[in-house]
């Protein structure tokens, strides 16, 4: 099963499980609809989410939150992983209750090494969700799926509560907790907002103080951070569409085509023609 297998069948219902290699992932951005949990059975591979790169190996898992943009970097000739993909909707139904702040987190923290005592649950609900996903006449399979997610998530939310300070969670200090919300704030807007004022303004504070955040939490200016969200959007739209570069650039809030351009040459050295040619899209 392939990337755009996998998008039609979350067309056609709320889940996808499976246990494989991905290869269509490798070197190729996927932006996800729904959300993802993996957990690495063999091998090592390199990846990037959002604007970071991890290291996963045997043991980690993968929680992926709606709109995070995925990609499989580099692997070795064994690595392997279990997979249960699902959409937005049973994500939204199966969150229900937890604080948002656990949202936030698990954003910030998608990739996690289980100690092998603790990988027994999310080991039994991937094989089981596998197990389900192939019983295509089981009329509960839905919701199965729902309260197999449901599970993980409360899991996982228990060990957020258990093994993480308040500290860990919250942030240690205000600019912590601002650059968590200014983090959170372009996930939802980078598609259309670009302006450090726009961030500021949200989160009421000046430009100025929010650059001096970035840069004093991750070493990067506010204007970089979003000038990078930015690019993957175009990036993936690039990749995993048919859309014409005006289409694009009308999607992303560019003012035209060339604007878009000179904005993508700028920081990827190619025009978006270039970079989608030498995709192979």
């Amino acid at each position: 099963m392939d990337q755009r297998d996998i998008e039609v069948a979350l067309l056609r219902e709320p889940f996808v499980a499976g246990t494989g290699n991905l290869p269509f992932l490798v070197d190729r951005l996927w932006k996800l609809a729904g959300g993802l949990v993996c957990l690495c059975r063999q091998g090592t591979a390199r990846v990037s989410i959002d604007i970071k790169e991890y290291v996963i190996k045997e043991n980690t898992q993968v929680l992926l939150i709606p709109g995070s943009i995925f990609c499989i970097n580099e692997v070795s000739d064994d690595f392997s992983l279990s997979y249960f993909c699902y959409t937005r909707e049973l994500f939204q139904e199966s969150y229900l209750h937890m604080e948002s702040a656990f949202i936030t987190f698990l954003k910030e923290h998608p990739c996690y090494v289980l100690p092998k005592r603790s990988m027994y649950a999310i080991d039994g609900l991937l094989h089981s969700m596998s197990a389900v996903y192939a019983d295509k006449k089981n009329r509960y399979r839905v919701q199965m799926a729902k309260n197999h997610l449901q599970s993980l998530l409360l899991d996982i939310y228990d060990k957020y509560q258990r093994f993480y300070s308040k500290q860990e969670t919250d942030g240690s200090d205000r600019q912590d907790e601002l650059f968590k919300s200014f983090m959170m704030l372009l996930h939802e807007h980078s598609t259309s907002e670009r302006e450090v004022s726009f961030y500021a303004e949200k989160l009421c504070i000046s430009t100025n103080y929010l650059t001096g955040i970035c840069r004093h939490i991750v070493g990067k200016s506010a204007k970089q951070i979003i000038d990078d969200f930015a690019m993957l959007q175009i990036k993936v739209l690039l990749q995993s569409t048919e859309l014409s570069i005006v289409d694009i650039a009308d999607r992303l809030n560019f003012p035209d085509q060339s604007y878009m351009g000179r904005y993508f040459k700028r920081h990827e050295g190619l025009t978006p023609k270039e970079y989608r040619t030498g995709r192979g899209v």
